[in-house]
């Protein structure tokens, strides 16, 4: 059975990359015929089904406002079971009316010939939606269904997505890994779904904090230290100073809180250094830049190694200090034309009570010394990002220690007028928890180097203890690597980015249970069955009549099937929720459903014969292009054996 060209327009159906649309549309056009109503205000009040127990597809009566004075709700979903003709829509079987509700179920005549093709045809782009990220969308769903949108970069939005952002001459620690993960995760749905995504690195390049490091140096840098490993002595540095700075800054955010003249503090001890350090910076101090272009410089490459095991790249690294001068000029000389910035004893701030905003705390544009501060900077680099980008969308991969800082920003933003307001309006912060047990002043801290060392380590014996199988892997080394990356990330996606987890590194490289582990194990075993059943892509697609054989078999099949449809879904449904575990846990469903198939579904020489072995085949083969396309989106690297 083929996918029939839908002949009407349907706002938001995309059939072309989505199968479970062209189910959509034909539910709604045989209730349409029954109702009256319009095919599109229909489609859109049909729901994915939360258990499969529920039918594939359901629709809430209520939602349909049919107007009737002697029928109930229930009594209206009965109705329409009744009338409901499946002669006119063979793409699903009788409908169930369940209380207020009508649960639909696709034909398994009909999944088999519509789904295989589909998604091999498909391939590394089966999921993907790129009319999502249209400025002007397709004009039909004529036009959608045969993929002649217009993807010109002129039509499609830009998204800004800032992630990781680690601060210079520190190492890369176990804490940057939300960000990082997150938004390497929210870069790539963004990208499938047809925008043109800027992944920037936002470094912490500037401020009183590198003046802090430069005390530290001066004190207990040491050359032949730093050539040995530049970032962990700059770091070991970094603690030593910020132990010596601790009694300092205490006494200074006391007599703060007070409500004292913290003016003499600021100007002595390490305090005053630091302050004084950055001034030098700011005031284009050549032997300071110096200093500072050498570490920056040697962070960068440093990260670069680390975010490449992490399969993950950025298209600018950018910083506080790439703010231009003159952007931030322009945008203090707003701020005091408009009144929003006030001076208060040498300082430059933003008092939001005053400007309606009463429950937000005052804030800091510059310093008593003339320094910017980091909201200054901040509004700096959004406007100037949108000089550069023109950006449709701004997100911010921070986390919730920061919202105060992130409300900050948006709302000065939005109080300097247009056409400023307009772009507070395009920025967003998605948030998330913490990694707990981390430390960063203690030096206490979890390098994600060293745990990615450890837990790569731990993989590679487990690959040994299979000789057979270790002997077939073509790199070992880098295969344990994938299978610890993936352990890594896998554990901080399981939850809802703002939920705190702790760091479990017996759980995360466990087989058993929902891990990053048992995923590419699930992908691996897929790749074994498809080299020993032999047939390429096109052998496939060259006998689509085979895949029919499939409805001989028991449920299995068909379980499967259904999963692998719902992927296009889950990627729209994760463009709302911007969870990774949105993804995360569907491919755990699939995998899941996969290991209940497989003393069912045999391939390899079944009793049933060649053409049987083709369509198991295929099933498989979508499966894996299916949970291959999904680890990818999450930032994985599938492995093909292990």
């Amino acid at each position: 059975m083929a996918v029939e060209t839908p002949q009407v327009s349907v706002a938001g159906a995309s059939p072309s990359t989505n199968p479970l649309d062209a189910f959509r549309i034909a539910i709604a056009r045989e209730l349409a015929r029954i109702t009256n109503l319009n095919v599109g205000f229909i489609f859109a009040a049909l729901d994915r089904s939360s258990t499969f127990d529920k039918g594939d597809l359901v629709l809430a009566v209520p939602r349909l406002r049919i107007k009737s004075a002697d029928l109930t709700p229930t009594a209206q979903a009965e109705n329409l079971a009744s009338q409901f003709r499946v002669e006119n829509c063979p793409l699903v079987k009788q409908p169930i009316a369940d209380g207020i509700s009508l649960q639909f179920y696709m034909n398994p005549a009909a999944l088999p010939g519509i789904l295989l093709p589909f998604v091999l045809q498909h391939g590394n782009d089966y999921g993907s939606d790129r009319a999502i990220g249209l400025r002007k969308p397709a004009a039909s769903s004529a036009d959608n269904s045969t993929g002649n949108i217009d993807e010109d970069d002129a039509n499609r939005k830009t998204v800004i997505v800032e992630f990781s952002s680690p601060n210079i001459a520190k190492e890369f620690h176990f804490g940057h890994l939300r960000s990082t993960i997150i938004g390497a995760f929210l870069a790539n749905l963004y990208e499938i779904c047809g925008h043109r995504v800027i992944r920037m690195n936002y470094l912490g390049d500037w401020g009183r904090q590198f003046g802090l490091l430069a005390s530290g140096w001066e004190k207990y840098g040491d050359e032949a230290a730093f050539d040995r490993d530049p970032i962990r002595h700059l770091f070991e540095i970094y603690v030593k100073i910020s132990a010596d700075f601790k009694p300092e800054d205490v006494a200074y955010k006391e007599a703060k809180a007070r409500g004292e003249d913290t003016s003499v503090h600021e100007t002595q001890g390490l305090l005053g250094a630091s302050k004084a350090y950055f001034k030098r910076m700011e005031d284009g101090d050549p032997d300071a830049l110096a200093l500072w272009e050498r570490f920056r410089a040697l962070s960068i490459q440093r990260y670069e190694a680390t975010y490449a095991r992490l399969n993950i790249r950025f298209t600018d690294y950018s910083g506080e200090s790439k703010v231009r001068k003159e952007t931030i000029a322009r945008v203090l000389q707003v701020l005091e034309d408009r009144g929003i910035a006030e001076p208060d004893g040498g300082a430059l701030i933003v008092d939001f009570a005053k400007h309606g905003k009463k429950k937000v705390a005052t804030a800091i544009l510059r310093n008593r010394n003339g320094t910017s501060n980091y909201l200054l900077r901040d509004l700096g680099a959004a406007v100037q990002r949108h000089d550069d980008y023109t950006f449709d969308e701004m997100v911010y991969v921070v986390m919730s220690e920061q919202e105060a800082h992130l409300k900050w920003l948006f709302l000065t933003m939005e109080l300097m007028g247009e056409p400023y307001t307009a772009l507070s309006k395009k920025m967003k912060h998605i948030s998330f928890g913490k990694v707990r047990g981390m430390s960063t002043r203690r030096g206490t801290v979890v390098f994600l180097d060293d745990v990615v060392n450890d837990v790569t380590d731990f993989m590679h014996e487990q690959m040994r203890g299979n000789a057979t199988k270790y002997s077939e892997v073509a790199d070992p080394a880098q295969t344990a690597e994938a299978l610890a990356v993936s352990a890594i990330m896998v554990q901080d996606m399981l939850g809802k980015r703002a939920n705190n987890y702790s760091f479990d590194l017996q759980r995360m490289t466990s087989f058993e249970g929902d891990t990053g582990p048992y995923l590419q194990y699930a992908h691996a075993r897929l790749c074994s069955i498809s080299r020993k059943a032999g047939f390429t892509r096109d052998d496939l697609l060259a006998t689509p009549s085979d895949f029919n054989l499939l409805l001989a078999d028991s449920s299995y099949a068909c379980d499967l099937l259904r999963v692998v449809a719902r992927y296009p879904d889950m990627v729209r449904q994760a463009m709302k929720t911007l969870e990774p575990t949105t993804i995360l846990t569907y491919l755990f469903a699939l995998a899941h459903t996969l290991s209940s198939s497989y003393d069912h579904l045999r391939v390899v020489n079944p009793p049933e014969g060649p053409s049987m072995s083709r369509a198991r085949a295929a099933l498989y083969g979508s499966a894996r292009q299916t949970l291959h396309n999904g680890m990818v989106l999450l930032g994985l690297t599938p492995v093909d054996r292990m």
